[in-house]
């Protein structure tokens, strides 16, 4: 009589895991695959979208040439737009980019933002940022691909009681969140039944047949990227609901409720002294230099109305430089800094926070990050084709074996054997 071998709770617990991953893999393969593809693409848009348009973010610098003060760049594109306001200025910190002017209409409140274009040399407005081009248009569909899987791209609405960007978000969030669990199982899954089996789990045997091939690209491959992936996968939900997003800041200890129309307090740093009249930008981009001296980029916030205090952030450059920006607070009157916000110098709570979207996609730490995270989103890619893959393989074994199972006959008893004779 033959005795059925009792599983161990570690093979229950992997076969738990390996039906779990399966049927989620299933379940959301396609939408998985579209929006890892276009998250690939979209990790070098600031790259791709430069380098479409040179003539608006690359100038050359004649020999002799000086930089025009910044004051003087703001005049001339407020004479080029005597309807607009000028709300931000980006100053680069290489002498071959174009700066930065943020214009929007004063007299509409649903109007957006529009860069200007403007060569520091001369002073000449390159163009704007309603330019098209192919790559333009191309990197906009796919971060439509990727945020709402182009359905915001049909004008009807499918169901009456959501947008088509609300049906398409809600699509990819929680496709977002069975990839990650589909990460997680896929780790139990790795780890094999005997310990010292496992650093099979990190190599590919390129002279199997194809068949264990496919098995180590998905095995391997993910278990590479799968820090990544997860941070990824972690972080994307939080645009595409909002309890996710607030349960994502409580466990960070930053969630601040949304303060309410009646508790919002009016703002008393605006001016009422007729005589300040104008904003010195080179002034306070100086005195940035001496509180942060360091080689970078400089944002600056200007204030629909003169204020005392205008707000600078600075970007470090260079092949590892960090996507957050030390912020600071000077007063417009006198030109000193009222107030530092060093990002290194926050608690790490706060840091992991204020860097979600850097961490989703991947610039954390500039091109060294966005290489890595290409790679690793190029691989989830392939997952679900190559997860499908090994399931029709052992599906197609499973039924071979059945059809070439042999059933012995059971062997006849003494007193039918003499019957027979």
């Amino acid at each position: 009589m033959s005795t059925v071998k009792k599983r161990s709770t570690w093979q229950v617990i992997r076969k738990l895991a390996n039906d779990i991953h399966l049927w989620l893999g299933l379940a959301s393969g396609l939408i998985v695959i579209a929006v890892c593809f276009s998250g690939t693409v979209y990790v070098f848009n600031t790259e791709l979208t430069e380098r479409a348009a040179p003539h608006l973010y690359t100038v050359k610098a004649e020999p002799g040439s000086t930089l025009i003060p910044v004051d003087s760049l703001l005049q001339i594109v407020q004479q080029a737009n005597p309807e607009a306001s000028i709300t931000a200025i980006t100053v680069p910190a290489a002498k071959d980019k174009s700066y930065r002017f943020a214009v929007k209409k004063t007299n509409d409140k649903n109007s957006r933002n529009v860069t200007q274009f403007v060569n520091p040399y001369t002073g000449t407005i390159l163009g704007n940022s309603n330019e098209k081009n192919g790559t333009k248009e191309f990197m906009g569909t796919m971060f439509s691909l990727h945020r709402w899987l182009l359905l915001d791209k049909i004008e009807q609405p499918i169901f009456k009681n959501m947008t088509n960007r609300e049906l398409g978000s809600m699509i990819t969030g929680w496709a977002t969140i069975i990839f990650t669990l589909g990460c997680i199982t896929g780790l139990i899954i790795w780890f094999p039944q005997k310990v010292k089996y496992w650093r099979q789990g990190l190599k590919i045997k390129w002279k199997a047949n194809w068949k264990r091939v496919n098995h180590d690209l998905h095995n391997t491959l993910a278990f590479y990227a799968l820090l990544f992936l997860l941070l990824m996968g972690l972080t994307g939900p939080q645009w595409s609901f909002d309890w996710y997003r607030t349960g994502l800041q409580k466990t960070l200890g930053t969630y601040q409720p949304k303060a309410k129309e009646q508790d919002k307090k009016p703002a008393k740093d605006k001016v009422t002294d007729s005589s300040f009249t104008t904003l010195h930008i080179n002034e306070y981009i100086a005195a940035a230099g001496k509180a942060l001296p360091y080689k970078g980029d400089y944002s600056i916030s200007l204030p629909e109305q003169p204020v005392k205090q205008v707000n600078i952030s600075k970007y470090k450059t260079g092949f590892f430089a960090p996507a957050a920006a030390d912020k600071l607070t000077i007063d417009a009157v006198n030109n000193s800094v009222t107030k530092k916000d060093i990002f290194k110098d926050k608690p790490f709570n706060e840091r992991v926070a204020g860097s979600i979207k850097a961490i989703h996609v991947g610039n954390v730490y500039g091109m060294f990050t966005k290489i890595i995270y290409f790679i690793a989103c190029l691989i989830a890619t392939t997952l679900p084709i190559t997860g499908t893959l090994i399931w029709l393989n052992k599906l197609k074994t499973k039924r071979r074996q059945q059809r070439n199972r042999v059933i012995t006959p059971l062997p006849l008893a003494p007193e039918n054997l003499e019957g027979d004779r």
